[in-house]
């Protein structure tokens, strides 16, 4: 029997699994969305109820395979989309939103988020954020690739505080936000999503990984899952378009990694010692 995900806490007291489900490259062709939708469905199956999504994806197309996935499930599932820099005026972030509404098929998003600093004020976005919540267009919002110094001036704003989420680049080969951001951001509850926790299958092959894996009979996707699992305050987004592999990323919630094994782990993707710049992809 498998052990329940794990959850995180948002802001407004609402709980979310800590093991949600990525759609970055979803949608960008018609022979794989049937794909794409089983995938996606068979992750709702397992509880993995947090999908995200956002505009820039396949130009709106992953937020379409989005909508046709949680089709007749809208309840079930907390639903993330994010806003590109360029339209997050007062204005634009409105209309983005209703452009994301239709594709999604359904008439509010969870968290929406910025997807990074544009050359709009903060001020003005937070504004715009803080109206679709008014107009029940969105339930939260949140930033995403955001660093300390951003985060510091988010709050300055009005509003500001009301931010959510941020979510960033972090996995193992990505420990740079262990130094300050996430240490900042689980002292104010504000969680972390992890983007892109298997460095888009890049980390798959680094020796250590997969020596640590077998020790588990995992495989190392799932040690690599593990890992950000036992972070306080961090929902790791995986995207898979493989029923299969959205069925082990399930699983890696029943590893329990031992202390000798996080040494050898953190010997090979040693912590930051230092501040370093936030990694993006």
């Amino acid at each position: 029997m498998r052990e329940p995900i794990p959850t995180v806490t948002l802001p407004s007291g609402i709980m979310v699994p800590a093991l949600g489900q990525g759609t970055w490259n979803m949608g960008e062709s018609a022979a794989t969305t049937r794909d794409e939708i089983t995938s996606l469905k068979t992750g709702l199956d397992l509880g993995m109820t947090l999908i995200d999504t956002a505009e820039m994806y396949a130009d709106g197309g992953s937020e379409e395979v989005v909508g046709k996935a949680i089709e007749g499930r809208r309840d079930e599932v907390f639903l993330v989309s994010k806003v590109y820099p360029a339209n997050a005026s007062r204005k634009g972030a409105v209309e983005a939103c209703e452009r994301s509404l239709k594709r999604l098929n359904t008439d509010r998003i969870d968290l929406y988020l910025l997807h990074w600093r544009g050359n709009y004020p903060l001020e003005e976005t937070v504004e715009a954020f803080e109206g679709l919540k008014a107009a029940g267009k969105i339930e939260a919002w949140g930033v995403s690739n955001f660093d300390v110094n951003d985060m510091d001036e988010l709050l300055s704003v009005p509003n500001g505080g009301n931010v959510a989420a941020n979510q960033v680049l972090y996995n193992l080969s990505r420990r740079g936000i262990e130094y300050d951001l996430l240490p900042w951001c689980q002292e104010r509850s504000i969680p972390i999503m992890a983007y892109s926790p298997i460095e888009q299958g890049r980390l798959l092959h680094h020796p250590e990984l997969i020596r640590v894996a077998k020790t588990y009979q995992a495989t190392p996707a799932q040690i690599a899952l593990a890992f950000l699992l036992e972070r306080d305050g961090v929902i790791s987004i995986p995207k898979s378009s493989n029923a299969q592999r959205i069925e082990e990323n399930r699983d890696s919630i029943d590893i329990d990694i031992t202390d000798e094994d996080w040494a050898i782990l953190d010997a090979a993707f040693p912590p930051p010692s230092r501040k370093k710049s936030l990694d993006m992809l």
